[in-house]
């Protein structure tokens, strides 16, 4: 079913959990990312956004994601993640995304501030929530190169708490030592900061980036505001190990479901990890 609102996002606050964003690229892994949520039982946004539109097509992924999740037994978003255009965030909304991201992060401060504007005004018309970033991460969202140069932009407190109050956002996303993809140098959060934008806006806070990050380091950002973590390489990684794995024996009989299945199952291994680590009171721990 459809998750609408942002009441699972707040409940996620209020709790120190987080709610997932999965990336989905294609048939499989919607497929992986539903059963993952569904055998879990817990909410899950299906991020169906601008990067993977670009392998499917727009009009085919936004069907097929919002398709699925209407017909899944899971709570499940759909989620427009990192657009830079306001077309794009239009079509998603008419087609019934339940919420988007608008990515001004690349922008002056000022004009991050007009289109996040103009973003949330399209949202509220739709019954969507929008969630916003603020400072830069480095790296790339949908390809992990492993050497990623430390040209972020961290995200001020004092500006967040001014960019909120003038976009109207229901979450923001954050820069706060966190990298795309696979870092080949260890990533250390600055929890510091993360506690003082928290302090600082009242929105729940996002993290992407999050991949490969220590369980203590993650556990530390739930307690300091992140209801919302976007996990995207993970997944990639978990899909191609298992086609690598499967090829050699599918090759022979030119078996093509063997080894989407295969991926398919590695994704929602995966998610049901990730749902596990985003969870820490679950787990018995402090966050």
């Amino acid at each position: 079913m459809l998750l609408h609102g942002t009441d699972a996002l707040k409940q996620a606050a209020a709790t120190g959990h987080a709610l997932p964003g999965f990336v989905a690229y294609n048939l499989e892994t919607v497929q992986g990312i539903t059963a993952a949520a569904e055998t879990a039982g817990t909410p899950v946004l299906i991020q169906a956004g601008s990067g993977s539109f670009k392998h499917a097509g727009r009009k085919a992924l936004m069907r097929l994601a919002l398709d699925t999740a209407e017909h899944s037994t899971a709570r499940l978003g759909v989620h427009l993640d990192h657009s830079r255009d306001l077309d794009e965030i239009t079509a998603c909304l008419e087609a019934g995304y339940t919420s988007v991201m608008v990515d001004g992060s690349h922008l002056p401060f000022a004009e991050n501030i007009a289109l996040t504007k103009e973003a949330v005004r399209r949202a509220r018309h739709h019954g969507a929530w929008v969630e916003a970033e603020l400072g830069a991460l480095p790296g790339d969202e949908d390809v992990s190169t492993g050497a990623v140069a430390k040209t972020a932009t961290m995200t001020d407190p004092a500006q967040a708490e001014e960019f909120v109050d003038a976009t109207g956002v229901d979450a923001l996303a954050v820069a706060v030592g966190n990298v795309h993809g696979f870092p080949r140098d260890p990533v250390r959060l600055d929890l510091e900061r993360l506690a003082a934008i928290h302090a600082a806006v009242p929105v729940p806070l996002v993290l992407h980036g999050a991949n490969g990050l220590p369980v203590e380091e993650l556990h530390g950002a739930l307690a300091r505001g992140v209801a919302k973590v976007n996990v995207n390489a993970e997944l990639r990684r978990a899909y191609l190990e298992a086609v690598n794995a499967t090829l050699p024996a599918a090759l022979p009989g030119s078996d093509v479901v063997s080894v989407w299945a295969a991926g398919r199952d590695a994704v929602r291994d995966t998610a049901l990890e990730v749902i596990g680590r985003l969870s820490p009171r679950a787990e018995g721990g402090d966050a």
